[in-house]
């Protein structure tokens, strides 16, 4: 049969294990938040997007979407369509020159996100190209 102290310290341990579950439960997400992440994430989820992002990096004063098109080779308007997602989402900006506009990196933690995703990328390459559940 236990002492008192036996059951004292059983006490304090199942107080710091519930102190700790509360502390997991506020660290999980909130659906909301998850959703948001999920969708920031889904940004780079298209291969044009991530093709234009890399373009920009390497021209700080901006590209047009003419040279846009001429570099990645798909239509026009498959290039303004990501674009405007890219702009909306606040990974891209314009200017305009004239009739020109001009389009480049809004953000500078983009080139290290790109850089962190790239290598991370490179470790897990053989597990995401053949994740079943990714499409």
């Amino acid at each position: 049969m236990g002492t008192l102290h036996d059951h004292d310290l059983s006490t304090g341990v199942e107080v710091q294990e519930a102190e700790q579950a509360a502390r997991q439960r506020a660290a999980l997400l909130a659906p909301v938040e998850a959703e948001l992440y999920a969708r920031f994430f889904q940004v780079l989820s298209d291969p044009t997007r991530v093709r234009l992002l890399h373009l920009l990096l390497d021209a700080p004063s901006g590209r047009t979407v003419s040279a846009l098109v001429a570099a990645v080779g798909a239509p026009q308007s498959r290039i303004s369509t990501h674009l405007g997602c890219l702009r909306w989402c606040g990974l891209v900006q314009t200017s305009r020159a004239g009739k020109q506009v001009y389009y480049r990196i809004a953000d500078p933690r983009v080139r290290d996100l790109l850089a962190l995703g790239g290598a991370m990328m490179r470790d897990y390459a053989a597990g995401i190209a053949s994740c079943g559940v990714i499409r």
